[in-house]
């Protein structure tokens, strides 16, 4: 197969003689492209992806990539980008899936570590709801705030009116912060204070609320604050 600047034949061979764990992180992007255009090669298109961030050649960048993000990159139109973000979606999942199985929601370092592939990447604050019943086995969860890049907009109204929906005996809150900070901020002390009284009084306890930060995470309940 002859390798020109429009193709990947390259990493794509590579792949086919040396096996994935042989190819770096964009050479494995560049398989997924398949194609360059007529001026760069896959390998230099996924380059750029990979540096769209100002970071050098950093496969976490496709998280934080929307679809516009990448339709702004030369060479990227929209089927790139939907295999891109299709890519870094099932990534996700698998993470998820891989931890599931010993996933259990006594173990708070554990919850925290099954949510942080969900919640790290975002550019904003993001507050999830995890609903438990009265034995601690999961029911199910909700997004409930999609909030700016520094303050999620969360009402403890909000957060009962879910629990009951999904007739939970307790619950857990988990946010995003975007700068990888997870120390809890003054809002976030206040908020967990009222949600956790108001849990109190009407018996759905707010089992914790646990702060995700960049691989790493804040549990009120560890801090001896729930």
């Amino acid at each position: 197969m002859k390798s020109d600047a429009g193709s990947s034949a390259l990493p794509y061979e590579r792949f086919l003689s040396c096996g994935p764990g042989a190819l770096t992180d964009a050479e494995l992007v560049a398989v997924i492209l398949r194609t360059g255009t007529k001026d760069k090669s896959a390998l230099q298109l996924a380059q750029d992806v990979l540096n769209s961030c100002g970071t050098r050649e950093n496969l976490t960048v496709l998280y934080q990539l929307t679809l516009s993000d990448l339709l702004k990159i030369n060479g990227i139109g929209e089927v790139k980008a939907v295999k891109l973000l299709a890519l870094a979606e099932l990534s996700r999942r698998m993470s998820r899936q891989s931890l599931h199985s010993e996933l259990s929601f006594q173990n708070l370092g554990k919850v925290a570590a099954y949510y942080m592939e969900t919640l790290r990447h975002f550019r904003t604050e993001q507050v999830l709801a995890v609903f438990l019943d009265g034995r601690g086995h999961y029911l199910g969860e909700e997004k409930l705030s999609l909030g700016t890049v520094n303050a999620s907009l969360l009402s403890p109204r909000e957060v009962f009116i879910a629990a009951l929906r999904h007739n939970a005996g307790g619950f857990i809150l988990l946010h995003n912060h975007p700068s990888g900070d997870c120390t809890p901020s003054a809002q976030d002390e206040a908020i967990t204070a009222r949600i956790a009284e108001g849990g109190r009084l009407i018996n759905l306890p707010l089992i914790d609320h646990i702060i995700i930060g960049d691989n790493t995470y804040t549990s009120f309940r560890e801090l001896g604050q729930i």
